[in-house]
């Protein structure tokens, strides 16, 4: 098949915010694929290339002035088959030999497929066509049911692998799909809700855990061979090597375990996001050892001695987690009560954790689904910034300013900016937004727009981290557009020691621009 059936497909997700109008266009891109073909549609049109990243950086991609072929004529298999070659590209000379493979690939493709493989290459393909809806296009035209298809995808990890096998073995295969330990399978999530008392209404009786803001991991452990994957199912088993020697000492041959690997200091108070990150990053970490290394706690266990356990309540998990863990245990309480879970709630704000997950007792692992079983409550906070300016945004949003360039108010008027955000615009925000900023516009460079300081956004974010990235010092973390503010002046917006003083450790007690008041714990 011509790949650019598959640009046309993406085109088409991306032009319809109907779910089932997108499902039916892929489901009938995939009917036509022969099943050679199935696994490499699925990675592109996902936005993630069975190759992974192939050493391929923004400035190479669109610096590359490649003529145009007039008519397509590459398949999928040829694209797929350069960007293998790109990837076995490495050594000596390996940049030059990069940039000739991918040269020539552009060389044969139309206009719109050049776009599409630059976007592919540097992960700006933002199509529709998540994992979810290509699950439920699969299931569609492999003529099985969606349960099925959700169900292996969670299991392997693979929805390309998972594609084709529906196609080619239908019900059948997918079921013979199974955990398999030492394979990571997607984590399960959490949806959010905005207090205790809400997430409680929704799921019942449930364990209240501590949210850790650290990094999901998963262990595997099969006699002596351990692998723990991230979120994403990147194997970083060398960077973990105090987790590795715990898990060995436990008195299991084999276990899956669900959890968090989070850096804490001599006092056991959890550091930033970043720092723990950065920790992550490092061929180090230490269980319970040196003060500031990386140390590990587990909520969740899916497998034990050959027994799957997905399928089994969380209730009944949880013993089995608790038995294993031990002091290595996400703190947690089992409750139906709004006044044990707030207070639990405030004790982990307190500790320095973003705040609680609330799950159902009787919920099965839901790997892979961001489902209503599983509630996260953390503080919400908001500010509100100045917009400096806006990027041209990709997809269905061409045409439109969408990234927004936020700036606090510095203390000589000023503005500094602290991050950006193309999240929580509506079509009806984007277009609005566009002719806004366009009449104030002062200068361009590239795809960004820079405007006059003087439209005023409320931020809805998670938090802030330090950062040298942006002159503040600081960055927005999970920031989303809550609405413009058109009754305050830009003299009004917030000062950056606002922004600043949500960083963790600070110990403001009241932070302007939180929601509802809300006090930082000291």
């Amino acid at each position: 098949m011509l790949f650019a059936d598959v640009v046309a497909t993406s085109d088409a997700v991306a032009s319809t915010r109907s779910r089932s109008t997108k499902i039916a266009a892929l489901a009938e891109l995939l009917g036509r694929l022969a099943p050679v073909e199935v696994g490499a549609a699925v990675a592109f049109l996902t936005g993630e290339p069975r190759q992974g990243r192939v050493g391929v950086g923004w400035a190479t991609v669109f610096r590359l002035d490649v003529t145009p072929a007039p008519e397509p004529t590459l398949s999928i298999a040829d694209v797929d088959r350069a960007l293998d070659r790109i990837a076995l590209t490495t050594g000596g000379g390996s940049v030059a030999g990069r940039e000739t493979i991918l040269r020539e690939l552009l060389g044969r493709a139309t206009p719109a497929e050049a776009d599409f493989v630059r976007r592919l290459l540097v992960g700006e393909l933002r199509q529709g066509a998540l994992a979810g809806l290509m699950s439920d296009a699969v299931a569609r035209a492999a003529a099985v049911p969606a349960a099925l298809v959700r169900r292996a995808v969670m299991l392997s990890g693979d929805l390309g692998r998972v594609a084709v096998v529906a196609r080619t073995e239908g019900a059948a295969g997918l079921r013979r799909i199974g955990l398999e330990v030492g394979r990571g399978v997607l984590p399960m999530l959490a949806a959010g809700a905005p207090d205790v008392d809400t997430a409680l209404a929704d799921v019942g009786a449930a364990s209240v855990e501590w949210k850790l803001d650290g990094a999901r991991i998963q262990v595997h452990r099969l006699d002596d061979d351990v692998r723990i994957y991230t979120r994403n199912l990147n194997d970083v088993t060398g960077r973990l090597p105090g987790v590795v020697d715990w898990t060995r000492t436990l008195p299991v041959r084999a276990v899956v375990l669900d959890g968090e690997a989070i850096g804490v200091d001599d006092d056991a108070q959890p550091h930033a996001f970043q720092d723990t990150m950065s920790s992550f990053g490092r061929e180090r970490d230490t269980v319970g050892g040196a003060a500031g290394a990386l140390d590990a706690f587990f909520f969740d266990v899916l497998h034990l001695d050959g027994d799957d356990l997905i399928d089994r309540p969380l209730g009944e998990r949880l013993e089995v987690v608790h038995a294993l863990a031990g002091d290595r245990l996400v703190p947690g309480l089992v409750t139906a009560s709004p006044d044990e879970a707030a207070a639990f709630l405030d004790r982990a704000l307190a500790s320095g954790h973003e705040g609680v997950m609330v799950k159902a007792l009787d919920s099965t692992y839901d790997a892979g689904r961001r489902g209503g079983a599983w509630r996260k409550v953390k503080p919400v906070h908001t500010l509100d910034l100045v917009v400096l300016a806006a990027e041209w945004g990709h997809g269905r949003r061409r045409g439109w300013l969408s990234n927004l360039h936020l700036g606090a108010r510095g203390p000589d008027g000023t503005f500094v900016m602290v991050g950006k955000t193309f999240k929580g615009l509506t079509d009806a925000t984007l277009a609005w937004q566009t002719e806004q900023l366009l009449a104030r516009e002062v200068g361009r460079d590239g795809i960004t727009v820079y405007v006059r300081p003087e439209l005023v956004v409320e931020i809805a974010l998670d938090g802030v981290q330090a950062s040298s990235r942006y002159p503040g010092g600081v960055a927005l973390r999970f920031a989303r557009l809550r609405r413009y503010r058109d009754d305050k002046a830009a003299e009004a917006a917030d000062p950056i020691e606002a922004v600043r003083a949500l960083l963790p450790g600070r110990s403001d007690d009241r932070v302007p621009g939180h929601q509802d008041g809300y006090t930082r714990p000291r």
